[in-house]
């Protein structure tokens, strides 16, 4: 009996034709009545990839009509921005790439309709969705391993070209602003969603650079900021807790409690114990 075999050798060569790039998020995104179509731009490239529906991506200077199997490439820092029709609602998955641009004109973008591939390229970004929300060790490797491809994919593509992009300090400039602005207004109800908006971000693209240049979120800096104030009133003031939740914008006493305790290790009212001046002694 014979044995057929076929082997297939590979020359080591870089795996990203388009350069050295870097995953910054993965999104889905489906129209809801919430959606906000002014224009923005981020640190990043983005590579859209509609999934469903109608509707027309936007740029200063254009305004093109999109759909199932387009795909969109917007280099970093071009406003732009999606208007989906009300009665076949947009949905696309987006890819924030940085370290990455498409070879286009001055309007900074890139668009093809894959006839080809399309099946084998929404495997990867389902793989890619799934692994990033069930976070398992090792997802993120398994991530940019799966962007790999679809870039290697998209470079097949004979209506795009994509290029390496040397990252600039703008990614730095904004985080340092929504930094400053959570100093300012760390008692105020903020959100993802408004410091991304204040900075014109994605905010999975904030999210990612914040954590990546001061080693925390967000959301998490604005929380320490608070426990920050918070001991001060605890020590210096005869607010009750409640109240002390409230003027530092806690949604709520038990949720403060809760965050105190993780950064502190002793409850509100321990700590108060503990740290307490007595009246007479403060200046």
């Amino acid at each position: 009996m014979s044995m057929s075999q076929r082997q297939y050798a590979f020359q080591r060569e870089n795996p990203v034709p388009a350069g050295p790039a870097s995953l910054a998020y993965v999104s889905r995104a489906q129209y809801s009545r919430e959606w906000n179509s002014s224009l923005h731009t981020h640190g990043c490239a983005e590579l859209f990839f509609i999934t469903g529906g109608h509707g027309r991506f936007r740029t200063q200077q254009e305004d093109i009509p999109v759909t199932i199997r387009d795909v969109v490439i917007v280099n970093a820092n071009v406003p732009h921005t999606e208007v989906s029709q009300l009665e076949s609602p947009l949905e696309y998955t987006v890819l924030g790439v940085e370290g990455l641009g498409t070879l286009a004109g001055a309007e900074g973008y890139s668009m093809v309709h894959l006839h080809t591939d399309w099946e084998e390229l929404m495997g990867c970004l389902r793989m890619m969705l799934q692994e990033a929300a069930q976070a398992q060790p090792g997802y993120e490797r398994v991530c940019r391993n799966l962007m790999d491809v679809v870039l290697i994919r998209l470079s097949r593509q004979g209506d795009i070209a994509l290029s390496g992009e040397a990252a600039g300090p703008r990614s730095s400039r904004e985080c340092g602003l929504v930094r400053r602005y959570i100093d300012n207004h760390f008692k105020e109800n903020l959100t993802l969603d408004q410091l991304a908006g204040l900075a014109h971000l994605n905010k999975y693209y904030l999210a990612h650079t914040f954590q990546r240049e001061f080693g925390v979120s967000p959301i998490n800096y604005l929380i320490s900021r608070r426990i920050e104030e918070s001991r001060f009133l605890l020590r210096e003031t005869d607010h009750s807790i409640s109240q002390i939740a409230q003027i530092l914008g806690f949604s709520s006493l038990s949720y403060f409690s809760q965050s105190f305790r993780r950064l502190e290790g002793v409850s509100p009212v321990e700590y108060r114990r503990r740290r307490r001046i007595p009246a007479g002694k403060r200046v």
